[in-house]
């Protein structure tokens, strides 16, 4: 399904974008924010890796290693998100301090 690859292609493009930004910021909370995004970038890339082994491939160990990663990417998503909205209010402060 094209639209499955393209959102894994957008998700791992986001991955690194994310994660390049990181390592080139110099604020700590700002770099636990990026961090949050890039997990949820990089959860959203293998849960929708695995949604595109289901479709690709009909065997037993198939449906077993794609519900896997569909966990596994869904858990680290969700992770990214509750580390990404706990940080942001930290993040602001930080960013309006450093700007004065």
């Amino acid at each position: 399904m094209p639209i499955l690859v393209f959102i894994i292609v957008l998700s791992l493009s986001f991955y690194v974008f994310y994660k390049i930004k990181y390592v080139r910021s110099h604020l700590p909370m700002e770099k636990k924010l990026l961090n949050g995004k890039s997990s949820m970038a990089l959860g959203i890339f293998v849960a929708f890796f695995g949604i595109n082994q289901l479709f690709l491939y009909q065997t037993t160990l198939t449906y077993i290693i794609g519900i896997l990663f569909i966990a596994l990417g869904a858990a680290s998503a969700w992770a990214g998100f509750k580390s990404y909205r706990y940080h942001v209010p930290y993040a602001v402060k930080e960013a309006e301090d450093a700007s004065k």
